[in-house]
């Protein structure tokens, strides 16, 4: 299965992340928007605690946050900051997501 790097900066972490993560990543964002009302968002970290265990959920943040940009990219969600949409590889903090 291929796997690419990915960095945790905030934990000076360096792990191998496989494609399954990735998309199970992607399918849990995509799932968890689907269950709510039109036009409501999600934290990030809820898509990351679906897939990951209690111990590596934050570790894995920074994997959440690059499939939220190709899902940005490709235009099925929105990436939200306080309310209004921005671009998500070019925002810090605290985000939500919801679908386009």
């Amino acid at each position: 299965m291929a796997s690419q790097v990915c960095r945790c900066e905030s934990l000076g972490r360096v792990w191998r992340s496989t494609v399954d993560e990735r998309l199970r990543v992607e399918v849990s964002i995509l799932e968890l928007l689907t269950a709510r009302d039109f036009g409501k968002t999600i934290c990030p970290s809820e898509a990351a605690r679906a897939v990951f265990d209690a111990e590596t959920w934050r570790a894995k943040m920074a994997l959440v946050r690059e499939v939220i940009v190709e899902l940005a990219a490709s235009g099925r969600i929105e990436v939200c900051q306080k309310g209004k949409v921005v671009e998500p590889s070019r925002v810090s903090g605290p985000i939500r997501l919801r679908l386009k």
